[in-house]
């Protein structure tokens, strides 16, 4: 990770952490970095949180400041950016969003012309000339300063190919409710779904530029979980404020997360002979159930830090087909080059609709592990990680589960805590397991706050 750039790109709170002047500097560097032997084009997209406009503005005039073309597809999801940049023949892909945060926050996400995440150490480069360092961008002139393009003929396009992933009418009388977070598939979600031949209700998708998240979307289910039993209907998906994520509720409301979701998409696509590799790619962080899942489904794994970047890279590197992440970050690598919410939603239904089973039915196959995670503020997460007390604690925790369980200390990427979690047989074991290791920080001197 860098100074501002993290994980999942360059986040914080919007207009203290991350600035219009820091989305300035950011599109000053990429219209003189890609404009160097030919006029660039960058597209933008962006969110529904109210700061996302200044962004969009600050970013374009940015980029238009050093010579590039910036092409506006307004709101609309991360997905599609990757997808417009990559097939589009544009020279980077930014997308304007914090994902899963509340309104308040937001982030600049910054894709390379292949629409993947952009290199890291290009963005080390932006990072030096935010503080004034490094290179020197002439301010164009004349003729060569760029202009800004509406480009909302871009999400038609990417509604188009995702209608085109199934044939017409494929999704026909089936029931189905999209919780769109109030975010960014708002207006893409019904569409895709209308046309596919589903029956589909859908709810959270009035943004007013703060409900975003709000009550609602991946990271608050209930509502999603209500509806679904109150309408009887076939199955619920749930998306997060950029509609990279999607997670499930089935006919009975209850919850099917993304590691379950792996789990019915790899059987099926095993028994269909479309996992070349038999091999799915997860994070650290999936549950313990689902590797002993795989196992009896004679379904090989791969392990990755957390975040989707680092699960796509590994995909990529390994050509794997399918991976992702237990919070709903789900790739099908034929498809996608991210987390898409909506790909990762057509795919599911059709297992449904292909295996002509219900969803609980599919998914009873994995249970899930018991699991608890904190997040702990302390004075310094890599002294932490290093103090020979904690990792000692976190030592006689893995002894005392051996192969009926475990735990894990990480960093978090995105902010500044250790997240401690523990998965065993029961809920009680996994809080006296994680409480052990925050008990160890605390008398080392390290804890300050849990979050």
């Amino acid at each position: 990770m860098g100074k501002y750039f993290g994980t999942d790109g360059f986040r914080g709170k919007a207009g203290v952490v991350l600035t219009a002047e820091h989305a300035f500097k950011i599109g000053r560097f990429l219209g003189f970095y890609f404009s160097k032997d030919h006029k660039a084009k960058i597209v933008i997209g962006k969110d529904t949180r109210r700061s996302s406009y200044m962004y969009e503005n600050a970013l374009a005039s940015g980029i238009v400041s050093s010579g590039a073309d910036a092409y506006l597809l307004h709101v609309t999801t991360t997905p599609c950016v990757s997808f417009i940049t990559r097939t589009e023949d544009f020279d980077c892909g930014i997308m304007i969003s914090a994902s899963h945060n509340a309104f308040g926050d937001n982030g600049i996400k910054l894709m390379s012309s292949e629409g993947e995440k952009m290199d890291d150490n290009l963005q080390a480069e932006i990072e030096k000339f935010i503080d004034g360092e490094g290179i020197e961008v002439p301010w164009a002139v004349g003729e060569n300063i760029g202009c800004t393009v509406d480009y909302y003929s871009g999400r038609n396009k990417y509604v188009g190919y995702l209608v085109k992933l199934l044939e017409s009418n494929y999704f026909s009388d089936r029931k189905v409710a999209l919780d769109c977070a109030n975010g960014s598939s708002w207006m893409i979600g019904r569409s895709v779904f209308d046309a596919l031949g589903a029956k589909t209700y859908v709810i959270n998708n009035e943004p007013n530029g703060v409900n975003i998240n709000l009550g609602c979307g991946s990271t608050h289910m209930e509502g999603l979980q209500e509806y679904v039993k109150d309408h009887k209907l076939d199955v619920g998906f749930a998306f997060d404020g950029d509609a990279d994520r999607c997670l499930a509720v089935d006919e009975n409301g209850e919850i099917v997360n993304g590691d379950v979701i792996m789990y019915i998409c790899a059987k099926h696509l095993k028994q269909i002979g479309k996992l070349p590799s038999n091999t799915v790619v997860t994070t650290i962080m999936s549950n313990f159930g689902l590797y002993k899942a795989f196992d009896k489904a004679g379904i090989k794994y791969e392990k990755t830090a957390v975040g989707d970047r680092y699960v796509y890279e590994n995909m990529k590197e390994n050509n794997h087909m399918l991976g992702g992440e237990q919070s709903g970050h789900v790739i099908f690598r034929e498809y996608a080059r991210t987390g898409d919410g909506i790909v990762t939603a057509i795919m599911l239904m059709r297992v449904l609709i292909e295996t002509q089973l219900p969803l609980s039915v599919l998914a009873s196959e994995v249970t899930m592990y018991p699991q608890v995670l904190k997040n702990v503020v302390v004075d310094d997460k890599e002294s932490t990680l290093n103090d020979s007390a904690v990792k000692k604690a976190v030592e006689e925790c893995e002894v005392a589960l051996g192969e009926n369980g475990r735990v894990l200390l990480r960093a978090s990427g995105t902010e500044p805590v250790l997240r401690v979690m523990s998965e065993a047989g029961t809920l009680d074991e996994c809080e006296k397991w994680v409480d052990h290791i925050i008990d160890a920080m605390k008398a080392s001197g390290h804890f300050q706050n849990m979050k």
